[in-house]
């Protein structure tokens, strides 16, 4: 009996924050008990109180973000709102994991977890920063270059920006002294707030690159509007690039390392190179997955009739057939299968608003406010409202579905083209990501390196906002206009 070992009690405790809790329950059953509007069923009110408590649940932390939207599930079924088996005027309970979307950004998670196994992400961009890494700001377009081949393989902005750039940030900072304090300004602070933005243009330049970009695709659908991965990179290389040029140069003019010349780090950078020998057999393998997936996701629907989730299992069985990535190291990446779940009941319950007629409602009446200027000035005052209501939101995801989906309606509405409309705000979703540190991406690890206060995080992050939106819709602009797409 002595062999036989114990088994650990469980700790029984409430497993959600019951004042997060508390403020989505009165919030939901405060919507909901008032008599829906005019123009609403009593099934889309009641839909429209569920998603906003679930929003306001996410919002406040008052559980996991898959744990919360469980919770919002169980809910709709029970309520019936949305019913297991649906019939022709409702949404399935269960719909959304049927959706293609989330097994391609779940995919792309698995395919991001080889690239950290096996040391390629590090090495291109240890590569870079050996090549451009003598002075402070060739470190930061090193950076960039790196951050831009590995983003549209990994769609996690704080895996690249964390897991990747951080450490390689984390290890300049030391080397030339610099420490939160006193001497924050030689180099951690510039590079901290550099490598966040950088970050943030990359998940918006590709559909894969952060996983809010096939939501809101997915959510655009809609509308009748669909965005494939070819459209959204066609549509985001031009200002992506002078946006990667121009950004992190305006961060050094704005907020200055005291030190200019970095002439160790290039060294440093050579040195761990050479520690890390030739490319390994599987950093080769992964590369040229890597290569064949670009292809097929630019142009594989166009020229074999491969859809991007395909091309992604494939790019999936050519890893677990050579080992790189085993079936344990598949079912143990627990953060793609948490973005799966909650991915799915966010698409399923944007689908019912959708679907009951909640969207076209909220649509109506924000449209309502901004229908009396031209389409230009009307989706101008649209996307700042979008983009700047970010400050509220500690979620990405949340942002997107609670805002995207009503203010996409609303662009259309006043008579901006779809395309325009659709990809326009979807680029917007993501570039206000860098405004806070806890907006999303590698932020959190960035800010709490302990470099940079909040005022020197907000207001460098403010100021770099504007002239991001102004690349974006002029230089993006006059770019969609040579692609027809206005």
């Amino acid at each position: 009996m002595s062999d036989i070992k114990t088994i650990p009690p469980v700790e029984v405790r409430l497993g959600f924050n019951w004042k997060g809790m508390l403020i989505s329950i009165l919030i939901g059953f405060g919507i909901w008990v008032i008599p829906n509007p005019e123009g609403l069923t009593p099934r889309a009110w009641g839909m429209f109180a569920l998603f906003v408590a679930t929003i306001t649940s996410i919002i406040t932390k008052a559980m996991p973000m898959g744990a919360a939207t469980l919770v919002a599930l169980v809910i709709s079924g029970l309520t019936g709102l949305t019913p297991i088996k649906a019939g022709k005027d409702e949404i399935g309970m269960l719909s959304g994991f049927s959706n293609s979307t989330i097994w391609l950004i779940g995919i792309a998670m698995f395919l991001s977890r080889a690239v950290i196994k096996t040391g390629l992400g590090k090495r291109i961009a240890l590569y870079f920063v050996a090549r451009f890494g003598k002075k402070m700001m060739g470190v930061a377009y090193g950076v960039a270059l790196a951050d831009l081949i590995i983003g549209p393989g990994i769609p996690s902005a704080a895996a690249r920006g964390g897991g990747i750039m951080y450490p390689i940030m984390q290890s300049i900072a030391d080397a030339y002294d610099s420490k939160p304090g006193p001497t924050a300004r030689r180099a951690g602070a510039f590079l901290a707030i550099v490598v966040s933005q950088i970050d943030t243009i990359v998940c918006t330049m590709f559909l894969t690159a952060m996983a809010g970009n096939p939501l809101i695709a997915e959510l655009a659908k809609g509308q009748g509007i669909n965005i494939t991965w070819t459209d959204w990179f066609l549509g985001a290389i031009v200002p992506g690039i002078v946006s990667l040029i121009v950004l992190p140069y305006l961060v050094y003019l704005f907020y200055p390392p005291e030190l200019k010349d970095t002439p160790k780090m290039a060294e440093m950078a050579k040195n761990e190179l050479k520690q890390m020998g030739p490319m390994s057999t599987a950093e080769i393998i992964l590369a040229i997955d890597f290569i064949l997936l670009l292809l097929l996701w630019t142009v594989g629907d166009l020229i074999f009739g491969i859809s991007a989730t395909l091309s992604a299992f494939i790019g999936l069985l050519i890893l677990l057939i050579t080992n790189i990535m085993s079936w344990k190291n598949i079912i143990s990446e627990t953060t793609a299968w948490d973005t799966m779940f909650w991915f799915a009941v966010l698409v399923m319950m944007a689908n019912a608003l959708n679907k009951y007629g909640t969207i076209s409602w909220v649509s109506s009446h924000i449209s309502a406010y901004v229908g009396i200027f031209s389409w230009p000035v009307a989706f101008t005052i649209l996307v700042l409202v979008y983009f700047y209501t970010r400050y509220f939101f500690a979620s990405a995801m949340a942002h997107i579905s609670a805002m995207y989906l009503a203010f996409l309606a609303a662009a259309i509405a006043v008579g901006t083209p779809p395309m325009i409309a659709a990809i326009g705000l979807g680029y917007t979703s993501t570039l206000s990501m860098s405004l806070t540190q806890y907006a999303g991406g590698p932020g959190p690890a960035l800010y709490g390196s302990g470099y940079n206060t909040t005022g020197q995080w907000w207001g460098i992050s403010f100021l770099v906002s504007i002239f991001s939106l102004i690349i974006w819709f002029i230089v993006g602009g006059l770019w969609m206009k040579a692609l027809g797409w206005w």
